[in-house]
């Protein structure tokens, strides 16, 4: 059976990549910068290698347990009693919530199984068009787009489109969804593309939102 997402991939990055080939020029040598295709990972498997996790877990997101205290997790995150970071090797099945204890509005299967893949193409100005489409949202779902800084410490967090403004999406009913927009400037080794959900629903310009509660990282293709 063909895969229905590769299908997504084909319908809207191929001819979006054509047309912007057009426009990327390099001013008086007809030749284009070429773009860079990366695919999304799920933040939590990309968050436990990075930090090497006993139990690779999901650091944002989290599941019932009776008699569990209220604690900090991995990530700084403060979760109430009676939940913990859910593992990835929990079952599927397993309703995930938030650090303070509100459904998420799906499963642990729902969450991890969100894909994607992101084009990145250099502009003549210096900054980059960015082309990204993912399947297995939540349908309805507020999404964006922010840019991770692995050069500063602590990591830093900034819209990909600079401003906040139009780096944003909901996710269509069947959970799937697709953004263009412009970067500022190149992403490099240092940088990340990270899908942002928004539990409450809301974006919130150049900020996240409170991360663990209204904001979760979900998806994450970091630049070799």
């Amino acid at each position: 059976m063909a895969n229905p997402f590769a299908r997504l991939t084909k319908s809207l990055i191929a001819p979006a990549i054509t047309l912007l080939a057009a426009g990327t020029a390099f001013a008086g040598t007809g030749l284009a910068q070429p773009a860079t295709t990366l695919p999304f990972e799920t933040h939590a498997a990309f968050f436990s290698r990075e930090t090497r996790q006993p139990k690779p877990l999901d650091p944002q997101v989290f599941v019932r347990a009776p008699g569990a205290p209220a604690a900090v997790g991995p990530q700084g995150i403060r979760h109430v009693a009676g939940y913990r970071n859910a593992l990835l090797a929990d079952k599927a099945t397993l309703p995930v919530f938030s650090a303070d204890g509100r459904a998420l509005g799906f499963d642990l299967g729902q969450w991890l199984g969100a894909r994607g893949e992101v084009v990145l193409m250099p502009l003549p100005s210096g900054g980059e068009k960015v082309i990204a489409v993912f399947a297995g949202l939540k349908p309805g779902g507020v999404y964006s787009l922010f840019e991770n800084h692995f050069d500063q410490k602590p990591i830093g967090f900034t819209p990909l489109d600079g401003r906040g403004a139009d780096n944003n999406f909901v996710a269509g009913k069947d959970g799937r969804g697709a953004i263009t927009l412009a970067a500022p400037h190149a992403l490099t080794s240092v940088n990340a593309v990270l899908l942002v959900y928004h539990a409450d629903g809301k974006s919130h310009g150049v900020s996240r939102g409170a991360i663990g509660v209204t904001a979760q990282h979900q998806l994450i293709a970091k630049l070799p």
